[in-house]
């Protein structure tokens, strides 16, 4: 159709010979370059996506005890009670991951409503007295105990939702309502309850969402440039009709303040603590910064914190494994033939990407400060859990796309492997038999 944009409208990946590794040239060119044979592989996508969330969930978990140790015995009376609520949500969450990982993909097609209610009864329930204020926002519910964001959940809602959606709705994508209706106006009235609860970091992630979402699915360019347009002139009327938004706005024009008072105090003391990591950092637990210097060091700002004791190699390392994520997901989106997998995996890629993006960018002094977390990594249980909820879903894509299931069921598993080096054990089914040394 002409005009319309969108990854979806491409060739996949795995139906072009020499893109899918099947050409004589791509076997000259991995014969050259074993690197370019693994990341060929229809297990590319898997292998990168799992690597990657592993170690920056490991590196969260240490960097999370690292940099909430003084504040925690400050309000706790105990330096481990921040990290022990974020490991036991790991704990929880790695196990219903691994569930997402095998749920079928009609399953999730068939979960997009009810997730969608769930989402909607989650951000209305922070307007009951179960609803708490933090900083101003009113985003978070307290349930037994525990303090949960119910826009997380919202935005793996969207995602799959939409995804099914578009994907029934795309050969109807001639006529510009069936484009709009009905994600346009839902994902508006979701944007709305966040906003409400005066929470526009998250809403501009959950606004990039949508517009992934639309653009995967092949919505025309016209779209964009209506959405964009409304999206642009919402935020412009909600940031100068806000003192505390236009203050943030100010003070990072004004590159910050030292100013306890002032909101240029984070950005500024999370410059310094990047600027006194160095090279190689103060070493694991040497922070200065976290001892009531920078507020948020295990949330928002944990990534100072990161380069404050780790220095510039840890900063690169963190933003390495954010970049081999993202390249996983894309290739995702380009091996998979299926157009639900491909819109819920690019709204995936710009729901972590996105996020880690501002959030870095606002430790950097780039964007100002809307309050949102590094993905996988700053504290915050209910982020953490839909977070790896999501990307599990995504694995679970990740092992049907063209070739990976039969490239999965021909490599033995680790048990069957460590067996097999055993003194006197039988060799694994097509493998050779070596004797000797």
């Amino acid at each position: 159709m002409a005009g319309r944009t969108g990854i979806g409208t491409r060739t996949p990946l795995a139906a072009s010979g020499d893109q899918a590794g099947t050409s004589p040239a791509a076997a000259r060119r991995r014969s050259r370059n074993p690197w370019m044979a693994r990341l060929e592989s229809p297990l590319a996508a898997y292998y990168l996506v799992l690597g990657s969330t592993v170690a920056l969930a490991t590196i969260g978990l240490v960097m999370v005890l690292s940099s909430s140790s003084v504040t925690s015995l400050k309000v706790n009376h105990s330096s481990y009670t921040i990290f022990a609520k974020q490991a036991m949500f790991a704990a929880a969450a790695i196990p219903v991951a691994w569930v997402a990982s095998r749920v079928p993909r009609r399953v999730w097609t068939a979960l997009a409503w009810p997730l969608l209610v769930v989402g909607f009864a989650g951000l209305l329930l922070v307007f009951t007295p179960l609803g708490i204020s933090v900083q101003g926002n009113r985003n978070w519910i307290s349930v037994a105990g525990f303090t949960l964001q119910p826009s997380e959940a919202a935005k793996l809602a969207l995602v799959v939702w939409g995804a099914a959606v578009l994907e029934r709705k795309r050969p109807m994508f001639d006529r510009l309502p069936h484009i709009l209706v009905p994600v346009v106006p839902v994902a508006g009235l979701m944007l709305a309850l966040v906003l409400f609860g005066n929470d526009l970091g998250t809403a501009m992630i959950m606004m990039c969402i949508v517009g992934t979402l639309l653009f995967v699915a092949g919505a025309p360019l016209r779209v964009f440039a209506l959405t964009a347009g409304a999206a642009l002139a919402a935020t412009f009327l909600l940031v100068t009709t806000s003192a505390n938004r236009m203050h943030r706005v100010q003070e990072w024009l004004g590159g910050g303040s030292d100013n306890s008072l002032s909101t240029g105090w984070q950005t500024l003391h999370g410059k310094w603590a990047l600027a006194t990591g160095g090279w190689w950092g103060v070493g694991l637990g040497a922070s200065r910064q976290k001892w009531s210097w920078l507020p948020e060091a295990h949330n928002d700002f944990i990534f100072a914190i990161i380069g404050e004791e780790l220095g510039l190699a840890g900063t690169l390392a963190v933003l390495a494994l954010f970049a081999l994520l993202g390249f996983g997901l894309f290739r995702l989106v380009l091996a998979s033939d299926d157009m639900f997998v491909k819109v819920a995996t690019g709204g995936v890629l710009v729901w972590v990407l996105g996020q880690a993006v501002v959030n870095v960018g606002s430790v950097l002094g780039v964007f100002p400060v809307i309050g949102v977390p590094l993905p996988l990594v700053s504290s915050g249980g209910s982020a953490l859990m839909t977070t790896l909820i999501a990307l599990g879903m995504v694995l679970g894509f990740a092992r049907r796309v063209p070739g990976a299931p039969e490239a999965l069921a021909s490599r033995p598993g680790v048990v069957r492997r460590s067996l097999a080096v055993l003194p006197g054990a039988r060799p694994l089914p097509g493998t050779r038999h070596r004797s000797g040394r």
